[in-house]
């Protein structure tokens, strides 16, 4: 079926291009048609024809491949800035939540002696996450609007998105190695409210932070239009 017009057809290769958050992509995809809608309707003001104002509007704004990368590399920066804010906020957080959950929680009666690498990877684990907790401040500050921002924030969002896939990981590794040398069962923490709470908490930051990392790798992808439309214009 032919496109209802030359805009539309433009519009809708553009949107199915661009990858990233949906409400960000819908004000660009919606500025774009206004941009090439005012054009269009000055060129019609000439006394130019509907099809060939569109067609000259569209020819300015220009081709898909063309505009596309610009489009996706702020896209890109948006997903890393808001990966970014839940690294910088939630790991900190979940890491003085757990030394707190660790310094009330009741002793096992039961608990035999701590092996002796329990208290320096206890250690590691917290410098790590308020480290990692660092470096969401600088993605922050990289891909924020100004002169710090990085030239190309989709290597930033990218970097960024496989540092999680191998820091979440890693801190639930780590996590159930200090809870089986401690001696005590995540059923039995989970019955604890604190416990609980501290448990539901670190899910979830888990799995947020998996997610955004995901959607970080997607959106920091190469742009490619669709299939026999790269060549709108």
């Amino acid at each position: 079926m032919a496109s209802a017009s030359v805009i539309d057809d433009y519009v809708t290769t553009l949107a199915r291009t661009l990858r990233g958050p949906l409400r960000v992509r819908r004000d660009m995809i919606a500025e774009a048609r206004d941009s090439l809608t005012d054009t269009a309707d000055a060129y019609l003001a000439e006394g130019m024809g509907r099809d060939e104002a569109e067609r000259r509007a569209v020819a300015e704004f220009g081709m898909v491949t063309e505009i596309a990368p610009g489009y996706q590399d702020e896209l890109a920066a948006c997903q890393g800035r808001r990966t970014a804010a839940v690294l910088f906020v939630s790991v900190p957080l979940s890491t003085v939540i757990w030394s707190v959950i660790w310094r009330v929680y009741p002793q096992n009666p039961w608990t035999p002696v701590r092996p002796v690498w329990f208290s320096p990877l206890a250690q590691f684990l917290d410098w790590f996450q308020f480290g990692m907790g660092v470096l969401g401040a600088l993605a922050l500050l990289t891909l924020a609007r100004g002169p710090l921002r990085h030239r190309n924030p989709k290597i930033v969002t990218r970097a960024l998105g496989v540092l999680l896939w191998i820091q979440v990981p890693l801190v639930i590794g780590m996590s159930a190695a200090l809870t089986l040398g401690r001696g005590t069962g995540l059923r039995d923490a989970d019955l604890f409210p604190a416990g609980l709470f501290a448990c539901l908490f670190s899910y979830a930051v888990a799995g947020s932070l998996l997610f955004s990392a995901t959607r970080c790798l997607l959106v920091s992808r190469r742009t490619t239009p669709p299939r026999g439309r790269e060549a709108v214009s």
